[in-house]
């Protein structure tokens, strides 16, 4: 089992930055890549950007060059246990609930949800 713990979303104008965490914890050492989607009222749950054990990264095409997906290395562990998305050039289309997801070779886990909203 794996718990996943999202935080830092909020309100932003356009343009402006946030930083989201999201923090693992039970079998870390399963999880294989790290992953963020968000969901719009009214719209299907998209993949933004995801982090993998190895480090390599990738993004949504919307997000390319505004959004950063990294991982803590503070703590010396070769496992995902907290990520962070880096967020700017914020627009009102990035207005969201923005959702982290693990993915093992077993199962996948969803953490509750942050809300960011993007507006002025």
């Amino acid at each position: 089992q794996v718990q996943l713990v999202e935080s830092g979303g909020g309100l932003v104008q356009p343009g402006g930055s946030l930083r989201l965490s999201c923090a693992a914890s039970g079998s870390i050492f399963r999880i294989n890549t790290m992953n963020w989607y968000r969901q719009a009222p009214g719209k299907q749950r998209e993949l933004v950007a995801g982090i993998a054990r190895g480090g390599s990264t990738n993004y949504a095409d919307s997000v390319k060059g505004r959004f950063t997906v990294s991982r803590d290395n503070a703590k010396g562990t070769v496992f995902l246990q907290t990520v962070f998305l880096q967020m700017n050039s914020l627009k009102p289309e990035d207005t969201a609930v923005y959702y982290c997801y693990a993915d093992t070779t077993s199962a996948g886990y969803w953490g509750q949800g942050t809300q960011v909203t993007v507006s002025s």
